[in-house]
Order: C-alpha cells, then structure tokens, then sequence
C-alpha cells in the first residue's frame, strides 16, 4: 500500500494504519461467503470493534447523551488540518497550554483540525505503553482547555503523543473536549511524510447510529487552494 499519490499536481498523503485481521490484537474479523448462483457473488462479514486502527471517537464514546457517528455533521470530518509536530519538550512532559501557544498559537484557526505528535514515537495501545520504552509526550486538563478555548474541530494523535497515560489525565482531557463535540482521531501513521503544515483533510467514518466510534480511512490533501498557510 503505497502511502504518497500524485493527484493531478495535488499530493495525497495516506495517514491511516493498515489493517490485517491475522495480525491485529484488537477485534478484526472478516468471514467471506458466496452467496451462491450461476454467478459468483461474494459478501463478506465484518466482525470490527469500534476503535480499530486509525479510528474518529466521537462524544458518544463518553456519554450516553452525547452525540453518536452518525449525528455529528459532515463537517466534523473534513476540513482545513495543521500538523504541529512538538521537538522542545523532555520526554514524558505534559503538554501545557504555553507549550501549545508556542508551537502553533500564531498560526492555528478556528475550527482546525490539530494533528499533534512529538519525536518520541512509540506504537500506542500495546504493551510497551507506559513502561521504560514509553517516553511520548502526554495530555491532560489543561492540554484540553486549550483546544476548546481555541475552537478546534478534532484532535488528532501521532505516535509522539500518548492518550492512554494514566485516568487522571485521560478523563478530563475526554471530559473537555468531547462535551463540546470536539471529536479524537487516534493510530494516525506516516505524519513525517507530510511535507506542509497546513493541509485538507478528511477521516469520514460510516454514518451509523448508535455507534460511538469508528475506523476511518484518514488522508491529507496537500496544495489544495484555500487549504494552505
């Protein structure tokens, strides 16, 4: 799967994680039948959890009044994208809300989608998570209150940053932003291929009701007119 395309002078950047069901540790199954008749007509089942691979949470992942996939607008989806790549903090470091004024606070707008990542990559949500290997950078209250006070759309997360550090951390950062229909988009992969720091992009999920979550194909669009610095 090649990650980089050229379409038409515009270049797209694939930033989704790959999925293979005999290698995933998370649910992923998929059962292949025909259906039968003179001609071969193939279905198959998709045995998915919701937070699969790259994957949008939205608010109904943290409260059972708030907003589902299916109820949020298209919108939330799409949209103008800055990828803030933060190299000044030691590793482990909470990211404070002067942290993020000084690496994208002369540049964000409102309604952004804020791709955040750091140079410590670890793989999330395996067992090297919170050990000695673990050195990302973390999230927290305050972290959140940033973002919903600057009216971002959507968090995204690189490899450099952790969402999984400890409850005291995880919770408000949910809490936060998700009551403000500020939504997550986490397993984002190949961030270092982009080559600009403002970008359309897009990670629509199925809009299905009733469901908290889902696996998105998450691409940037760089060079798109209206889309750029």
């Amino acid at each position: 799967m090649e990650p980089v395309y050229n379409l038409q002078g515009l270049r797209v950047v694939d930033l989704t994680k790959p999925l293979d069901p005999a290698t995933e540790t998370r649910r992923c199954h998929l059962f292949r039948f025909n259906t039968g008749g003179p001609i071969p007509d193939f279905h198959t089942i998709m045995d998915l959890t919701s937070h699969l691979g790259t994957h949008a949470e939205c608010p109904y992942h943290h409260d059972d009044n708030w907003p589902s996939v299916a109820e949020l607008p298209l919108t939330t989806f799409v949209g103008r994208a800055i990828y803030v790549n933060i190299d000044f903090l030691e590793p482990r470091a909470h990211i404070s809300k002067a942290d993020l004024d000084r690496a994208c606070g002369d540049w964000m707008k409102e309604g952004d989608i804020v791709l955040i990542d750091s140079p410590y990559k670890l793989t999330p949500f395996t067992p090297d998570t919170n050990t000695e290997k673990d050195q990302r950078l973390l999230v927290n209250g305050e972290t959140a209150e940033w973002f919903r006070d600057h009216k971002a759309k959507c968090i995204g997360f690189g490899d450099g940053v952790s969402i999984e550090n400890c409850n005291e951390d995880v919770k408000p950062f949910h809490d936060i932003l998700l009551a403000e229909n500020i939504i997550f988009l986490e397993v984002l992969k190949n961030l270092e291929l982009l080559q600009s720091r403002v970008f359309f992009m897009s990670y629509a999920p199925l809009p299905i009701m009733g469901l908290d979550s889902c696996p998105v194909r998450a691409y940037a669009i760089e060079g798109l007119p209206g889309f750029t610095e």
